[in-house]
């Protein structure tokens, strides 16, 4: 198995146990720590619509372990949908205006999704003996060159299939609770 690791795979196997316990705490740090303003959300918000994007995007051309995903964002980067979600995440952290948000989202990113990311690609490998030849030419998370591409085109039956919807609500009750701080807060 070739490819390039960060984390030694005991370690990427027991972050993995734990990247939805750190949705909950990502969440928890969210709801406390959180200073929107309007200004902030008009910032933000279009960020976070951007990630969700490119994740609406990726979640249509995947069939999960059935093909390799080379098609449309898959021709950009190996991992659309982390791209997509550390985007959103972005645009969270402008809107909620507070840097230990931001060092807490940055931190998890770092030390919980990268080696989750590495674990994903080992599965890929040893599913898709096509995937070595294709991580060769697509970067893992940075768009820079696109590959000939090929694969699937965009399927709304993919995209409902992978529930991609959920993180489209998860952005609108993000957004509904800055909205109740920014009200809460001006009442104070």
């Amino acid at each position: 198995m070739t490819g390039s690791y960060w984390f030694p795979k005991p370690y990427a196997d027991f972050v993995a146990k734990l990247r939805v316990p750190c949705g909950f705490v990502l969440l928890v740090a969210f709801a406390w720590f959180a200073e929107p303003t309007w200004n902030s959300m008009l910032l933000g918000l279009p960020v976070s619509l951007a990630g969700l994007a490119i994740r609406a995007w990726a979640a249509g051309h995947l069939a999960k372990n059935q093909d390799l995903a080379t098609g449309g964002p898959y021709a950009w980067v190996r991992n659309p949908l982390y791209l997509g979600t550390f985007i959103a995440a972005l645009g969270i952290v402008v809107a909620c205006r507070n840097w230990v948000l931001a060092l807490i989202f940055a931190a998890v990113f770092l030390l919980v999704y990268l080696p989750v990311i590495e674990l994903e690609e080992q599965h890929l490998r040893q599913i898709f003996p096509a995937y070595e030849a294709y991580a060769q030419q697509v970067h893992r998370l940075l768009p820079l060159k696109r590959s000939n591409g090929g694969g699937r085109s965009f399927s709304w039956q993919l995209y409902r299939k992978n529930e991609e919807y959920q993180a489209a609500l998860g952005l609108l009750f993000a957004a509904a609770w800055m909205t109740f701080k920014i009200w809460w807060m001006g009442k104070s």
